[in-house]
């Protein structure tokens, strides 16, 4: 089995990004992956053909992408790297949750198998990230997670918030800001039509612990596509 660290960053990364696209359900094609990595769709092309020489990842042209196995333990061990970084800075050095993912994106390529084993023992063996998201375990296994987004809940469903897959520092602090944090129970109160400029929103109500109702709150289409949930 080939060393995380014997490859490059540049690897690491697509297929972390891989991962990540099929992990919120997403179709993985040339251009989804392009868009989330900011590079040309033909660089994503030629990465891909060597990808799949390594055995890393299944592609076939205009067909999408799959990790294979190999390639799966690697973007699991990049992510646990990640994730364990976003919660040590936000609990051991008092950083906000918007603000850990650049600092995350540099350090995972950088830190060894005993740094990792001593970040996960200090905060606890830790299962989630700030933002809810499942940290891998040492040994490449990762928690069930939900692929259903708060913009796809019907009107009147009561649902809980799992995790927010989004790292804008602007998005997670409205986020935060609206009290919409992961474990937070909500009910869909409506599901508006499109307005003149064509956007949509959901009208969203949270659930207090008591059982008691809040105020409701407009969302966003494109920030409650980014709020995944499951069953309240």
């Amino acid at each position: 089995m080939r060393e995380t660290s014997a490859l490059s960053e540049s690897i690491q990364d697509y297929l972390k990004t891989i991962f990540i696209l099929h992990m919120n359900g997403d179709r993985v094609t040339t251009n989804a992956i392009a868009t989330s990595l900011d590079v040309a769709a033909a660089s994503v092309t030629g990465m891909l053909k060597k990808l799949a020489g390594m055995n890393l990842v299944e592609y076939e042209r205009y067909q999408g992408v799959r990790l294979t196995p190999a390639g799966q333990k690697i973007a699991l061990e990049v992510i646990r790297h990640h994730r364990l970084i976003e919660l040590y800075l936000t609990e051991a050095m008092g950083y906000s949750w918007d603000r850990v993912h650049d600092e995350a994106e540099r350090m995972e390529h950088a830190i060894s198998e005993e740094f990792e084993e001593r970040m996960a023992q200090l905060l606890g063996d830790p299962k989630f990230d700030p933002h809810g998201n499942p940290i891998p375990t040492k040994d490449g296994h990762i928690a069930a997670f939900s692929r259903r987004r708060l913009s796809q809940v019907n009107t009147g469903e009561t649902v809980r918030i799992e995790r927010i897959q989004n790292e804008d520092p602007a998005l997670l602090r409205r986020v935060a800001a609206l009290g919409l944090m992961p474990h937070t129970d909500l009910t869909v109160v409506q599901e508006s039509a499109g307005n003149i400029c064509g956007s949509i929103s959901v009208l969203i109500r949270t659930v207090a612990p008591d059982g008691r109702d809040s105020q409701p709150l407009r969302l966003e289409r494109d920030i409650a596509d980014h709020i995944f949930v499951c069953e309240h």
